[in-house]
């Protein structure tokens, strides 16, 4: 596993790889600029908020593992994700939140009059979150918003392409889940460029108000994932019990060949036998 920093795409942002996917590795307000910079460039591409979830299932799923190796920018949208980065010598790295990350770019592209698309979730949601975030950030520009039919995407993908482009939209923010959303942009990312566009989950419940997000003491402690739990068990209590278990499996196999491997050169180093 390398743990080498290696300058990210189009930024002097750093990335450092955990278990075979390269993360941003850097402050939630650099991955804000480093958003923000790329829009302005106009080369579109999309960006995956990796959370357990998304990094333990792509070790599993060779289509979702190429979904993410294709990104522009894969952020550490979890704080096992972070922490996993920190312990492998990247003292910088901070988890990059999904909604945190929105709210950031929403807020600092009314200067640059960046133009968004809100793609996802439900029509009632996709109301309240635009009345939400037009009433906390005067002046974005929220340009069109669309909540196509879950059932089959092949139903309603062209349709959707058309009418997004017809907006004209700088960032197209997607709300399908994982890895639905990844597997979306790597398929129709390239047909609605410049456009960049972000996957970001949860975010748009959060910001709607339809879903309650963890205080701010949680989520600084990385507890986040253990609110989410409480507050929807039946659909995240599997998912926990596997993903979670296997990358605490592999974290610490990682680490104890880590420490061996240390212990060896610190040896020779010193001349023991």
């Amino acid at each position: 596993m390398s743990t080498a920093l290696a300058p990210a795409a189009e930024s002097p942002a750093a990335s450092a790889d955990v278990f075979g996917v390269r993360c941003y590795a850097g402050t939630l307000d650099s991955a804000v600029r480093c958003v923000v910079e790329r829009v302005t460039s106009h080369l579109g591409g999309y960006a995956v908020l990796c959370n357990v979830h998304v990094l333990m299932t792509a070790q599993e799923q060779s289509d979702l593992h190429e979904a993410v190796d294709d990104a522009w920018q894969v952020f550490p949208d979890g704080a096992p994700v972070a922490w996993m980065q920190r312990r492998l010598g990247v003292a910088a790295a901070e988890r990059v939140g999904g909604p945190d990350l929105m709210l950031g770019v929403l807020d600092r592209g009314r200067n640059r009059q960046l133009r968004h698309v809100f793609l996802g979730s439900t029509d009632a949601t996709l109301e309240r979150l635009t009345e939400r975030i037009q009433e906390q950030l005067r002046g974005v520009e929220i340009v069109g918003t669309l909540a196509p039919p879950f059932s089959d995407e092949s139903s309603w993908s062209d349709e959707a392409i058309a009418q997004i482009r017809s907006w004209r939209p700088d960032i197209i923010w997607l709300a399908l889940g994982a890895p639905k959303q990844e597997m979306w942009m790597r398929k129709y990312a390239v047909h609605v460029a410049p456009a960049l566009v972000i996957g970001v989950g949860a975010a748009f419940d959060f910001h709607a108000g339809t879903k309650s997000r963890a205080p701010g003491w949680m989520q600084r402690a990385g507890l986040e994932w253990a609110h989410r739990l409480v507050s929807e068990p039946r659909r995240l209590l599997v998912r926990y019990l596997t993903t979670n278990t296997a990358f605490l499996i592999r974290v610490a196999a990682v680490l104890s060949r880590r420490a061996l491997s240390n212990g060896r050169a610190s040896s020779r180093a010193s001349g023991d036998p």
